[in-house]
């Protein structure tokens, strides 16, 4: 067979959940910030291909939101194939492994911690040094596209975000389990580039995406503020994500195939 069933992944994510419990506190940071950088590279990329056709958007926004999904997937590729350790991922890789009780529960809350904050200093590293300081969003169309992203995400209501990002997550979790079916990099590619498109394109609420998109806008001067971004997007989706990878994920495929 060309891939690992369902059942087999299972296994497979036990594996990864019982190497990240068991990497060092200093590594574990150095992954998260990998991780946090490239997918804020994939929403760099993302911005300056859909951010640069204004006419589109008013004539086929559709479109446009399909462009900016094809383009962001590249984050999460190279975390998976290159190699690093995100949040989001690892919201679902943890639960199996615990609920049969060969993780511990703090196992589990210290590497969700240790990579939350790995992530952040990530993203803010690419939406300071690599985005702002490069002046790469200094003028239209880009700079009132990041305006743009960052107004709408912090003006939703928090139970909007909290279900957006569920949907996130439960895309991007389902995304790393098809790379773990893959048993070659293009098979990983592939599994990984359709679930995260789809919820780029659709507009769900990623919490690790977000530590780039609002920051980069904050630093070109938006009117969003630190407190808006944490209080009205971070914290509902990342709550939200935690749900969509933890329950939606890695709860019902551990029910299903490994319960027993």
């Amino acid at each position: 067979m060309g891939y690992y069933t369902s059942k087999e992944i299972i296994h497979r994510v036990y594996d990864a959940a019982v190497m990240r419990a068991n990497t060092s506190v200093n590594k574990t940071l150095a992954l998260a910030f990998l991780a946090g950088a490239y997918i804020s590279l994939g929403g760099l990329l993302a911005v300056i291909i859909s951010g640069g056709c204004p006419g589109l958007e008013a004539s086929n926004p559709g479109l446009t939101k399909f462009l900016m999904g094809a383009a962001f997937p590249i984050g999460l590729i190279l975390c998976a194939i290159a190699g690093a350790d995100l949040f989001t991922g690892n919201t679902a890789y943890f639960i199996p492994p615990v609920l049969s009780k060969k993780l511990q529960v703090q196992d589990m809350l210290k590497n969700w911690t240790l990579v939350y904050i790995g992530n952040f200093v990530g993203a803010i590293f690419v939406a300071y040094f690599l985005t702002y300081q490069t002046d790469l969003f200094a003028k239209g169309p880009w700079l009132d596209a990041i305006y743009h992203i960052a107004e709408k995400k912090t003006a939703a209501p928090f139970y909007k975000v909290f279900l957006k990002g569920i949907g996130a997550n439960w895309f991007v979790a389902l995304a790393m389990w098809m790379a773990y079916a893959g048993k070659d990099v293009i098979s990983k590619m592939i599994g990984i580039w359709f679930p995260v498109m789809a919820f780029v394109t659709i507009g769900y609420e990623h919490s690790i995406a977000n530590m780039f998109f609002i920051p980069t806008a904050i630093f070109y001067g938006s009117p969003v503020t630190w407190t808006q971004f944490i209080i009205n997007n971070l914290i509902p989706a990342t709550l939200g994500n935690i749900v969509g990878g933890a329950v939606m994920v890695g709860f019902f495929y551990w029910y299903v195939y490994d319960r027993d």
